[in-house]
């Protein structure tokens, strides 16, 4: 049976993780080409999320990268994250060229790790990503849940191992506080 009383922190807690369920469900409903799924979701919160803030200032403070120390604040303030990667290194036979490579059979040929992530991508499989990305900010943005998509929480998350498969991943951190939390953000380069 429920509390015949919910604090406002405990319902805000509960309806951010609801909506970080629905943005996971319209990461995986987007269309995607050719009807193949390769997008891989995730939601973080409590100390695994912390883990992810702790990474980005280690990455900040590596590279000398000021912007990696500004959202991992906002990783932390934020109540949960959600996880958006793809299966980028897989081919469709499409021969495009949009990798860079004259035909996939070359491109599946040529895999390699770069700073921040696997390559080359299929340039469809990251246009299915930035589909599953939108839908999913979108919901959110929907129920009034603020977020922003965050390359550099990606980049995190592809050092600590939370989406193996994924050869890019971008977060999306999810709050609900009195003003947004990713905007009017200073940043000192």
């Amino acid at each position: 049976m429920c509390p015949p009383i919910v604090q406002s922190r405990d319902g805000e807690m509960d309806a951010t993780l609801q909506a970080a369920d629905l943005m996971m469900v319209a990461a995986r409903t987007a269309p995607k080409t050719a009807g193949v799924d390769d997008v891989l979701t995730l939601i973080v919160y409590g100390p695994e999320k912390d883990a992810i803030a702790e990474r980005m200032e280690k990455i900040s403070d590596e590279r000398k990268i000021e912007g990696f120390r500004r959202d991992a604040k906002n990783v932390r303030d934020s109540a949960a994250v959600v996880l958006v990667g793809v299966r980028g290194g897989k081919s469709l036979g499409l021969d495009c060229g949009g990798c860079g490579h004259d035909s996939c059979r070359e491109f599946d040929a040529g895999k390699k790790s770069g700073k921040d992530f696997a390559g080359p991508n299929c340039i469809f499989k990251l246009l299915d990503l930035g589909i599953a990305l939108g839908s999913a900010a979108k919901t959110a943005g929907t129920m009034n849940i603020d977020n922003r998509m965050m390359y550099r929480v990606g980049v995190a998350v592809q050092t600590l191992g939370l989406l193996p498969e994924a050869t890019v991943i971008i977060g999306i951190p999810v709050s609900t506080m009195g003003k947004s939390i990713y905007f009017d953000r200073p940043l000192k380069v």
